[in-house]
């Protein structure tokens, strides 16, 4: 009987995690099953509990589910530590270790499939939830100059500065940004879901230059963060997809052992996209 793996979330019905992971299964000779597993929103621990005595080996966790994971879990990886949020589980011999691929999968996006360099970069990033949290120690890690944490609450993003201690990381009033900026970022993230509902942020020219980097963190064949990069004449722009597929092989490669080659996959899924 092929093990059995899931993605756990609320809605989840949309997840593309199954096929990322049926892809990588093909590719790499593994033989496992993947489902999406719809938990209520107060039944993550129901949920996960039930999947884990029958016999789960492994699960990817998506919104809204990512804190109470980390909860759940026997123990922590230190990069989940750092975020506070897990999005994938490993089942061991004794008991769930919780891990966080976010970050790892940004930054091999931006660098790997992007081919943006993040050694000395300047960072602006938008939003101060678990997104930003799952991302932030491996930027540092990549070798960035500065993280700006911008968020509408600015309490919210300073305590997630105080909570996390790096040095060269400040938090910032979002409306703060609708003013002149005395030094511009070279690589501006949206870890928020705003720009699903079609809201953009209001940001000063000044805030980018000519090379600056757009990321946004969702997916799709237009979102409405990179459209308005766009209307302002930011040439490098660029979805979440990446980041998707590089967290999968990075989860998968925890489970399995084996580390699957992201760039057909990717290719198939931005294909899709673009004819949908």
């Amino acid at each position: 009987m092929s093990d059995r793996y899931a993605v756990i979330g609320h809605p989840v019905a949309h997840s593309r995690s199954p096929a990322i992971h049926e892809a990588f299964a093909a590719a790499t000779g593994q033989s496992l099953q993947y489902e999406r597993l719809l938990a209520p929103l107060d039944g993550f621990v129901e949920t996960v509990s039930a999947f884990a005595a029958a016999g789960g080996r492994g699960a990817n966790v998506t919104v809204p589910f990512k804190e109470a994971a980390a909860a759940w879990a026997t123990t922590l990886t230190p990069r989940a530590q750092s975020a506070g949020a897990v999005n994938t589980l490993i089942r061991q011999a004794d008991g769930w270790l919780g891990d966080n691929t976010d970050g790892v999968g940004l930054c091999r996006d931006l660098v790997d499939n992007a081919g943006w360099s993040l050694v000395g970069q300047r960072v602006l990033l938008l939003g101060a939830g678990g997104a930003a949290r799952g991302v932030m120690a491996p930027l540092f890690e990549a070798g960035i100059q500065s993280l700006t944490l911008a968020n509408r609450t600015l309490s919210r993003a300073q305590q997630l500065v105080d909570q996390a201690g790096f040095h060269a990381l400040t938090a910032v009033d979002l409306a703060a940004l609708r003013a002149p900026c005395d030094t511009p970022f070279d690589l501006i993230i949206n870890a928020t879901s705003a720009s699903l509902q079609g809201d953009v942020p209001l940001l000063h020219p000044t805030v980018w230059h000519a090379q600056t980097g757009l990321y946004d963190m969702m997916y799709g064949h237009r979102t409405a963060f990179l459209d308005w990069g766009a209307a302002q004449g930011i040439a490098h722009r660029r979805d979440g997809l990446g980041m998707l597929v590089e967290q999968a092989a990075e989860s998968f490669w925890c489970w399995r052992g084996v580390r699957p080659d992201t760039k057909p996959v990717l290719a198939q899924l931005r294909a899709s996209l673009s004819s949908s």
